[in-house]
């Protein structure tokens, strides 16, 4: 597939039908996104086929200058791979889970859900500073008009409050990007990796980051606005923002702050390491006490997102591996516990938790999937998420063991919450009639279930499919903040270093001289 550009194709398919929704009606606009977002994965499956793991780091470049530094520059390694896997994979799952759900404006609705899968490829593929920047920002958009004009009753506040959090933490970005700019003489993401920037300046630059990555994530304190969007979104948007966009906070630490600025990664890394103490710890006790579904599992998110950042700060191929894993994990339970809880609306109109009850009598297919999703989520062995949260444990015990014991009892607590959650929907005594009487699950819900449930399986059995791709990137980035990794306080050693380069790709030769 050399020459062939298809990351540009794949952000084209859905821009093209977002454009034809508009002019499409109801009916026609969910066939125009289904058969978009459908083209999609196919294309996506081809990137992950056709990509060369032991090749060079970034694969399927295009660059096409447009004015001054600004460049339309993309390529991906195999982080960008797994994270595009996950949004082409999620997309079809969200036309489907909005085809009866969503009434009213249907062709804006499946427009928005185009435009954010163009974003969110955009920001995985982007290798421009300032288009990813665009693509980063831009994503705010359809995702702030799903949930104010399609949300609850509250959504204009949930709406508003999501966009100025995620707004305002990303004009410090921009600064900095700019400065970097300056600084280094060149937009290309590949080649700023590689820049030494002065120690000095690297806190500021590594701050300014933070500022917007920590909201996007979202970390404790500014994790806020979260279980306000979760609960006001309708339920495709509610996937999709556990699914990928709290994903673009983990992906931009992986991209920018450790191999940009590794020196103040090293320095700062306390303070990621106690926030994220207090997120697991915190956030999981708000979760044992909700009575809404949704703020249940989008404060899960946060105890989740916590050991994603543990992990990436561990400095060590365990660690970093784990991460990963664990957004990709979580991506899938997440948004499939999300549609859990969207199919009981849709019958009940109804998050509260005291509502349900029994539901295994009545609805046995749904609680099966959902003890699947369920379980998947507290890390049982033979699940997505266990393997990520072992890998992220095991990496930040070898930097810190009193952290990697508090993050820890983030796993007990996402025990109580999720089984407490599961028991008094699905067990107990059917007190309520209504809720006695709800159908199990239709054709078309076990067909956007299903695909969910064999990828957890999948994850949880053979994660080997999903580390080998990025396997030789995570090196790469282990190399690259080795020189000032922190010593780490366990007396444990997880078996020799690897040298540096050992199965690194060869380096990609940069689009001749700096821009």
């Amino acid at each position: 597939m050399d020459g062939f550009p298809i990351l540009s194709l794949m952000m084209a398919v859905p821009m093209a039908g977002a454009i034809a929704c508009l002019f499409a009606g109801a009916s026609g606009a969910r066939w125009i996104a289904l058969i978009a977002t459908l083209v999609d994965l196919v294309l996506g499956i081809a990137l992950w086929i056709n990509f060369d793991q032991g090749g060079l780091q970034w694969q399927f470049q295009e660059y096409y200058p447009i004015f001054g530094r600004f460049a339309w520059a993309l390529g991906i390694d195999g982080i960008a791979l797994m994270l595009i896997a996950l949004t082409v994979f999620l997309m079809p799952i969200c036309i489907g889970a909005s085809w009866e759900a969503i009434q009213k404006r249907v062709p804006e609705y499946m427009a928005a859900f185009l435009l954010m899968e163009v974003l969110m490829i955009g920001v995985f593929a982007a290798q421009d500073l300032y288009l990813f920047y665009i693509m980063f920002e831009a994503g705010l958009i359809p995702m702030y008009l799903v949930i104010g004009i399609w949300g609850g009753a509250d959504r204009i506040y949930a709406s508003y409050k999501f966009f100025l959090y995620t707004l305002l933490g990303s004009v410090l970005m921009l600064i900095a990007m700019m400065w970097m700019v300056h600084e280094a003489g060149t937009t290309e993401i590949p080649v700023l990796m590689t820049y030494n920037f002065d120690p000095h300046v690297q806190t500021w630059l590594w701050l300014a980051f933070f500022a917007s990555f920590a909201v996007k994530m979202p970390m404790w304190p500014v994790h806020t606005w979260l279980p306000d969007a979760h609960v006001q979104a309708p339920t495709a948007g509610s996937v999709i923002l556990a699914g990928v966009l709290l994903k673009m906070g983990g992906y931009g630490f992986i991209r920018f702050s450790l191999p940009m600025f590794p020196e103040a990664s090293a320095q700062l890394a306390p303070l990621v390491w106690g926030l994220s103490m207090v997120a697991v710890v915190y956030t999981s006790l708000v979760a044992l006490v909700q009575s809404d579904m949704k703020k249940l599992i989008a404060y899960s998110s946060v105890a989740h997102m916590a050991i994603v950042t543990v992990g990436l700060f561990a400095f060590n191929q365990a660690g970093i591996e784990g991460s990963m894993m664990v957004m990709l994990g979580h991506g899938l339970v997440s948004g499939a516990l999300f549609l859990c809880v969207g199919v009981i609306y849709d019958r009940l109109h109804t998050r509260e938790i005291n509502r349900y009850g029994g539901l295994s009598i009545n609805m046995p297919k749904y609680a099966v999937l959902f003890l699947l999703f369920t379980m998947a989520s507290v890390g049982l062995p033979g699940t997505s998420n266990f393997v990520g949260e072992f890998l992220s444990l095991m990496g930040i015990y070898q930097a810190s063991s009193w952290v990697a014991l508090v993050a820890t009892t983030g796993i007990i607590l996402g025990a109580a919450y999720m089984l407490y959650l599961y028991r008094r929907i699905c067990y107990g005594d059917q007190s309520n009639a209504d809720a006695a009487a709800m159908p199990d699950l239709t054709a078309r819900e076990i067909a956007l279930l299903a695909p969910l449930a064999a990828a957890t399986l999948w994850m949880g059995v053979y994660p080997e499919s999903f580390l080998a791709p990025m396997r030789a990137d995570v090196r790469a980035l282990e190399a690259r903040l080795a020189p000032a990794a922190p010593a780490g306080d366990s007396k444990m050693t997880m078996g020799a270093p690897k040298p540096a380069g050992e199965g690194h790709h060869e380096e990609a030769p940069a689009h001749g001289e700096a821009h």
